[in-house]
This record gives C-alpha cells, sequence and structure tokens, in this order.
C-alpha cells in the first residue's frame, strides 16, 4: 500500500486554491471565489466549502480558465512541483488555454503600435499638424 503525501482531511476551498499555487494569498483566492471566478462542479460557491476529491473547478485567472479536478487535498502550501500532485488540468481545458494564447499572440502581431516613440523632431511636425487642424 502506498502513501499519499498529502493528508486527506476537511480543506476550505481558498485554502485549497492557496495551496495548490493558482492564488498567491488566501484573501485574493476568497476575492476569486466571492467574483464568481471559481466555480466548483459547474456552481458557484462559497469561500468555506469543503473540497472533495474527485471535484472539478473552473479557475480563471487573467485571460485563461483552467478547468482542473481535484486529485488530492492539502492546506499547507509546498513548492510548485508538489502543489501540482494536488490536481490535473483536463486535456479540453490544455487545448482551450493552447488555442486562445496562439491567437492574442496573432494578435499582438497585428498591434498598430510604433516601434519607437517619435524623437524631437517628430514631436515637433505632429504638434504644428495638429495646430494646423485645429485652425
Amino acid at each position: 500500500m502506498t502513501t499519499h503525501p498529502f493528508p486527506a482531511t476537511n480543506v476550505r476551498l481558498d485554502k485549497w486554491l492557496w495551496a495548490a499555487r493558482f492564488f498567491k494569498t488566501r484573501s485574493l483566492a476568497k476575492q476569486a471565489i466571492e467574483g464568481g471566478k471559481v466555480r466548483y462542479n459547474d456552481a458557484r460557491s462559497k469561500v468555506s466549502k469543503d473540497v472533495e476529491v474527485g471535484a472539478l473547478l473552473k479557475i480563471r485567472n487573467g485571460w485563461d480558465e483552467k478547468e482542473v479536478e481535484v486529485i488530492a487535498l492539502s492546506a499547507q502550501r509546498r513548492g510548485n512541483p508538489e502543489a501540482m500532485l494536488l490536481y490535473t488540468e483536463t486535456p479540453q481545458s490544455i487545448k482551450l488555454r493552447e488555442e486562445s494564447s496562439a491567437q492574442r499572440k496573432v494578435l499582438r502581431g497585428l498591434d498598430l503600435q510604433p516601434a519607437e516613440r517619435p524623437n524631437k523632431k517628430q514631436r515637433r511636425q505632429i504638434h504644428r499638424f495638429k495646430k494646423i487642424q485645429d485652425q
């Protein structure tokens, strides 16, 4: 019989998200849960909800949304390699994140911003042009 490195106890949702390193602090995890950015089994939940093994969580963080399955419980925050043992990301979630990331990279390439700031001469020309337009 193999023992798992994390003891199975009752763990609050905010504490588990913090321990699994989805959020830097418990208060950020709490704000995300209350703001509807975390869904527990496709439903909004409270911060104090006890996490169960096998539960599906949808976590929106920035541009990305991850769908993960809880495979272990822990109330202690450890290093990233140990934190990744607490969950597995679904294949559909990985695929969607990669596609959206690729789309963002393409859109970033279409950005029409100039490569550099205008120099002093160019700024003067811009000001003169704007002054003529205002008259």
